[in-house]
């Protein structure tokens, strides 16, 4: 457990008046409750200072095929493209590298780039334009190059 992680997240919950609040990250759990009561998730990812930690590792689909999937880092809706007249941020068939922006996914009105974490090209997408995904969720499949 971080426990700077944890006391940056008191300090947000009290500077922004919410009684309590839920974050998992990476398999830990952090909940700040400073009502004494049941606390409620956070829909979109911590504001910084928390470090650059909000994206998944990519999971493994298929070893033997080598794919990877780049997954949600957070809840909200998933956005190909930046604007609804621009051309999609990838295609299947395109080839990427880690930094590479792979969509948008738009939390609280925050409108948040997601990248890819590695190199390879596109074989799918998996979630749909306009769409809700959930953190964790499978947006895209890449084989590995």
């Amino acid at each position: 457990m971080d426990f700077e992680v944890l006391k940056k997240l008191i300090k947000l919950a009290k500077d922004e008046g919410v009684n309590g609040l839920s974050v998992e990250e990476k398999g830990v759990k952090y909940e700040v409750d400073l009502a004494g009561g049941p606390s409620v998730p956070s829909p979109a990812p911590i504001p910084h200072p928390i470090p650059h930690a909000t994206h998944p590792t990519p999971a493994p689909v298929s070893e033997e095929d080598g794919l990877v999937a780049i997954s949600s880092p957070m809840v909200g809706t998933f956005y190909r493209a930046p604007s609804p007249e621009a051309a999609p941020f990838v295609q299947p068939g395109d080839e990427i590298e880690p930094g590479k922006v792979v969509c948008i996914v738009e939390a609280m009105k925050l409108f948040n780039e997601i990248e890819a974490e590695v190199r390879g090209k596109i074989v799918k997408v998996l979630a749909e334009n306009g769409k809700p995904v959930e953190y964790g969720q499978k947006l895209f499949l890449v084989k590995k190059a």
